[in-house]
């Protein structure tokens, strides 16, 4: 069964998987459907299905996913859902090695890219969506002087701040409470600069 507690993301052959960009968008994808099976993800990645069953049974492999409860009676269905909900590849500790450190770097590139083309994606759909989620979007970008500490403690504020929400429409759509619930991206960025 699929945790809600941040799984922190810090053995090499994890950020290594996870860095594939094919494997993010599956994982993103069964975040959105709770459950699904390898021909339902190839539908919404527009992939084959062989090439999306070999990517879900590398991210099983390293536990970032894991089998779900059959939805049909269909024996030959497998089905899957994620591991956890939240998954973070934040640095534990300045003292890692230079190969966890790349691995990083590289799952931040490819998540970056993915979530630059989620929203281009949003910008080029938007006028056909209602007027009243065009109202409610938003891109907002604040520079603030911070330090470290305080940076790190107003990344925990948001991450508390968007799992009270995520809860609650999670709650609703359990509630039967489905008219009018999209899919959200929340896409926020905290990162030092020099001008």
């Amino acid at each position: 069964m699929a945790t809600h507690e941040t799984r922190r993301l810090s053995d090499l052959d994890e950020l290594k998987a996870f860095t594939h960009p094919l494997r993010l968008k599956l994982y993103r994808a069964l975040i959105v459907a709770d459950t699904a099976t390898a021909s339902q993800l190839a539908d919404q990645v527009d992939e084959a299905v062989s090439l999306v069953s070999y990517h879900l049974r590398k991210l099983a492999a390293h536990g970032l996913i894991e089998e779900a409860a059959p939805q049909t009676g269909d024996g030959r269905e497998r089905w899957w859902q994620v591991a956890s909900h939240h998954v973070s590849a934040r640095a534990p500790s300045p003292e890692e090695g230079p190969e966890i450190v790349a691995a990083r770097t590289a799952l931040s590139r490819v998540a970056s890219r993915i979530q630059g083309e989620m929203y281009q994606r949003y910008l080029d759909e938007q006028p056909a969506w209602p007027a009243e989620w065009r109202g409610a979007a938003f891109a907002s970008e604040y520079l603030a002087s911070l330090t470290a500490e305080e940076l790190r403690l107003l990344g925990q504020e948001m991450d508390a701040v968007v799992e009270k929400w995520w809860a609650r429409g999670k709650a609703a759509e359990a509630a039967g409470d489905t008219e009018g619930r999209e899919h959200v991206a929340l896409q926020f960025f905290g990162f030092p600069f020099r001008a």
